[in-house]
């Protein structure tokens, strides 16, 4: 553990993470007070990627949670292995237990099903938790997250409250696309990813790919700046930019590969239209 946030960038830099010392100052904060860490952002600006980088840094293993819409505590924390119930159930038919003590013998933890949530806390060794786009779950599935985000316990009715025995680290992302709960929002630390500037885009170019001509990385920056201020149906992200360098890279690197490779950066016609109308149509 490092003794101060300036001394996490180098680190996460040589990784392959550009991060920022505000960035810096709540990752450190976020392993310091053990709290969540709420990561919020547009689609593709690495939100993700942060969960995983902690991982590589800190040599905890990733459990990831994807969120998406009717995500359920069966699906999330827990269920029961019916069909290993039943079983032992019938072998215990001609045994003399009371009903008491054959419900007591079936409802062990020998016959739960881990799932993400519970498996976070109940292996002996730290982990990292990435609850991943979790405005995609329905706002009820929230309130399954309370207990484990403030306590980091879950509570399970035929067992009772099982707590942790390595607090994770806990790292959600949301793209926004709905307001979270107060309730969940105040368990946790906060952190709004942006896209990055043409500066800091130029950097993470150069990170991923090393050999590139500086003039045409900082011309592909620069462009990439100008296209997210169109409207258009998906905005690129980092992962997009860096497509697209990689393609350039590999044709002339003049403007007719900049514009015959703008389906690497771009996902959809009307907004490949859009940019070309834009940016390339001669006087």
């Amino acid at each position: 553990m490092v003794d101060n946030p300036r001394e996490l960038i180098p680190i996460i830099d040589n990784l392959g993470y550009v991060v920022e010392e505000e960035l810096a100052t709540v990752l450190y904060l976020m392993m310091k007070l053990e709290k969540p860490l709420l990561l919020e952002g547009n689609p593709g600006v690495g939100k993700t990627k942060i969960a995983h980088i902690l991982s590589e840094y800190l040599g905890y293993e990733l459990i990831r949670l994807q969120c998406y819409e009717g995500l359920d505590v069966n699906n999330a924390i827990y269920e029961w292995n019916y069909q290993k119930q039943l079983l032992a159930i019938k072998i215990s038919e001609s045994s003399n237990k009371s009903d008491r003590e054959k419900e007591e013998m079936i409802f062990g933890e020998e016959y739960l099903l881990k799932r993400p949530l519970l498996r976070a806390i109940t292996n002996n060794k730290r982990m990292i938790l990435l609850i991943d786009e979790i405005d995609r779950a329905d706002e009820e599935f929230e309130a399954f997250l309370l207990e484990l985000l403030s306590d980091f316990q879950i509570s399970v009715p035929e067992l009772g409250t099982i707590s942790a025995k390595q607090k994770p680290i806990v790292v959600l992302t949301s793209n926004r696309t709905r307001e979270l709960s107060d309730a969940l929002k105040r368990r946790c630390l906060y952190h709004w990813v942006d896209y990055p500037s043409a500066e800091k885009e130029l950097k993470i170019i150069k990170k991923h790919i090393p050999n590139i001509e500086s003039q045409l990385a900082n011309k592909i920056a620069d462009f990439v700046e100008k296209v997210r201020t169109l409207k258009l149906d998906k905005t690129p992200g980092i992962a997009e930019t860096i497509d697209w360098a990689k393609g350039i890279a590999a044709l002339d690197n003049d403007d007719a590969a900049m514009y015959n490779s703008l389906s690497c950066l771009l996902k959809s016609n009307h907004d490949i239209q859009a940019v070309k109308n834009e940016f390339f149509t001669s006087d």
